[in-house]
């Protein structure tokens, strides 16, 4: 492996990584992604990459810490079927528990595991003990504050941001994801304080079945969500293109002062999805066009069903949070065997057909640049000042400002 200094002082950042072996142990439990966590850390220490992080041990979530988001009932539910495991709790099912979401033994502390992680990450920003925060292990964006949602049943990206929130007024939630995120979305769709923005699959029947391009906010909150509605088959030049339109507007507009992006890698050629046709090298250059803004960011995983190409993504993710080039040859390692055949780090693109025309594209990008500038011009000097009259209260369970 060998380092170097790029050009926009990556090498430089201070980045923490939110890392325990009782914490990969007890992420390598999910049943959708079995042995994931160890797999994607695995590589990331057989790269020698941990040498350049702070490694900071991640605490788990309260009750009540995991209740600034999710509801009493729903939390006391998930700790009730978890001591033992119970699949035929009638009230499961009202709480979205079930064949997205099984019910197995210890799932609340898995949950509480998670929650715990993204809030210790944001504590390193808050605390200017990094720039960088990272938890590849969290990132479940489907969870609603009252149910469990594909895959998640926390929705660790929520809590993420009323902890930045604590100190930074305006938190810019970014979502990468081959699926919308909703959980995310609604939960602060009626606030001006967080603006969300998922680029994502969206096509009759594919889940979660939101993220329509229309879709922009609620009350206060009305243009302060961002979608951007994809095709199968998009490779990372025109998503690149699609990425850097949108966010230039963003950054223009809402002017944030720090950011969430969540990483999900199931966007990769090669993820059993067959969807999207991205590689990590343009996933890295949406990351860096965010990082180069030089604020407070907390970065998350989220999907990725491939095990193997997860693994490279966000390890090649960490290496250019860091400033680091990786040999294209996969180290030896407990998981080696899992990259053949050809043990490279790099992800090809498959020959699946891009199902995006330009004049799709050019249309979504249009529309979100007419829709920051349908704003009145003195509610964009409002937020922009914001800060000068000091934070307003704000609560997702409540009634958000």
């Amino acid at each position: 492996m060998s380092g170097r200094e790029r050009s926009d002082g990556s090498s430089k950042r201070r980045v923490a990584y939110i890392y325990s072996p009782e914490y990969i142990e007890t992420c390598d439990t999910l049943s959708k992604v079995p042995n994931r966590a160890s797999m994607v850390h695995s590589l990331i220490e057989a790269y020698g990459l941990l040498q350049h992080m702070s490694v900071v041990k991640p605490r788990a979530a309260t009750m009540e810490e995991m209740a600034m988001f999710h509801t009493d009932s729903y939390l006391q539910h998930l700790h009730k079927i978890s001591q033992d495991g119970d699949n035929d709790d009638p009230q499961s099912a009202d709480f979205g528990l079930g064949y997205d979401c099984p019910v197995v033994e210890g799932i609340f502390d898995y949950a509480a595991a998670v929650g715990g992680a993204t809030l210790t990450a944001a504590e390193c920003l808050l605390d200017q003990k990094c720039e960088v925060a990272i938890n590849w292990a969290g990132g479940w964006h489907h969870a609603k504050k009252d149910e469990a949602s594909g895959f998640c049943y926390i929705n660790d990206a929520v809590l993420g941001i009323l902890k930045l929130r604590e100190k930074y007024e305006r938190v810019l939630y970014v979502d990468v994801d081959l699926h919308h995120g909703d959980g995310v979305e609604e939960a602060f769709s009626f606030t001006s304080k967080v603006m969300t923005v998922s680029l994502h699959k969206f096509s009759p029947g594919f889940f979660p079945g939101t993220g329509d391009l229309r879709d922009t906010g609620l009350g206060k909150g009305r243009w302060y969500a961002v979608n951007v509605p994809l095709e199968d088959g998009i490779q990372d030049d025109r998503y690149f293109q699609v990425f850097t339109s949108v966010m230039q507007e963003v950054r223009s507009q809402f002017n944030p002062e720090a950011v969430l992006m969540q990483l999900g890698a199931d966007t990769m050629a090669g993820d059993p999805m067959c969807s999207f046709n991205m590689t990590p090298v343009g996933v890295a250059q949406c990351l860096q066009h965010v990082l180069q803004w030089q604020l407070p960011a907390l970065l998350l995983g989220g999907g990725g069903y491939n095990m193997a190409n997860t693994a490279r993504c966000w390890t090649f993710l960490t290496a250019s949070v860091l400033g680091k080039t990786l040999s294209s040859e996969i180290p030896d390692h407990e998981f080696f065997t899992e990259y053949g055949p050809d043990y490279s780090l790099e992800i090809s693109p498959s020959c699946r057909p891009d199902r995006n025309d330009s004049k799709h594209l050019e249309r979504v990008i249009s529309t979100i640049k007419g829709m920051f500038h349908s704003i009145p011009v003195y509610l964009i000097k409002l937020f922009k000042n914001s800060t000068a009259g000091g934070k307003a209260g704000f609560s997702v369970k409540g009634n958000p400002d």
